[in-house]
């Protein structure tokens, strides 16, 4: 479905990537794990067509080139959102401004209304506060819009940049509860970077372990989760 090679990202002399290799398979939840400055945040700008990527990078989604299209194109033509860090919400629009906003570039103008009625029905508390300007909802809150909005504007693969972050035990568990419901109603492909190495390995099918910009493991999540070097680096073992 979705097919990284050889992905090289540079700021300036600064390399970030040093040409990783991952795969997303349709319906998947894919999770990369690592430290701060691993290069993480930086794969999922890359796929979104936010930075520019060296020569003899190939990024393929479905058949078709990624390189071929702007960053408004991966969203509208193909189908894969990004929630970034920071969730990045409209504060000055209400919860349905937000949700419709992103809509604008959507030809099923039927399915509009289904899809909005389906995440209210995922995140309830999104509907109770529809009129609700976006920057006065709580930090819990304004993850489920922001991720209401990326499956509003084409849900085929959603990136998702640290989506626990900031979040409390409870209000965390609902929003990943969330995103499975996602995934296996509607078929979502999920990719997800997550300093939550132990939550973001349960959450997922398959994981990736990237270190300075190089990808060291790969692997089935519960292989992962019981390897003494991953216990070790990322779970406290």
């Amino acid at each position: 479905m979705l097919a990284v090679e050889n992905l090289k990202v540079s700021y300036g002399n600064i390399k970030a990537l040093h040409g990783i290799d991952f795969t997303v398979e349709e319906g998947e939840i894919i999770c990369i794990i690592g430290a701060n400055g691993a290069g993480k945040s930086t794969t999922l700008r890359a796929i979104s067509r936010l930075v520019p990527v060296a020569e003899g990078c190939r990024m393929t989604y479905g058949g078709k080139n990624l390189l071929d299209y702007p960053a408004d194109k991966v969203v509208s033509e193909l189908g894969i959102t990004h929630v970034p860090e920071g969730r990045r919400l409209f504060g000055n629009l209400t919860v349905m401004e937000n949700l419709h906003l992103a809509t604008f570039a959507r030809k099923d103008k039927e399915r509009i209304q289904n899809d909005l009625d389906r995440m209210f029905g995922i995140f309830p508390r999104l509907k109770e506060r529809e009129s609700q300007k976006s920057g006065t909802l709580s930090g819990g809150e304004q993850q489920m819009l922001a991720i209401a909005r990326a499956f509003m504007s084409g849900r085929r693969v959603m990136l998702l940049d640290e989506p626990s972050m900031g979040l409390a035990p409870l209000l965390m568990m609902n929003v990943f509860e969330a995103l499975k419901e996602i995934n296996q109603q509607e078929g979502t492909a999920i990719l997800l970077v997550e300093q939550n190495a132990r939550l973001a390995l349960q959450f997922s099918n398959r994981g990736y372990v990237l270190e300075n910009g190089n990808l060291v493991l790969e692997g089935m999540s519960r292989d992962l989760l019981n390897n003494p070097e991953v216990q070790k680096a990322y779970l406290g073992g």
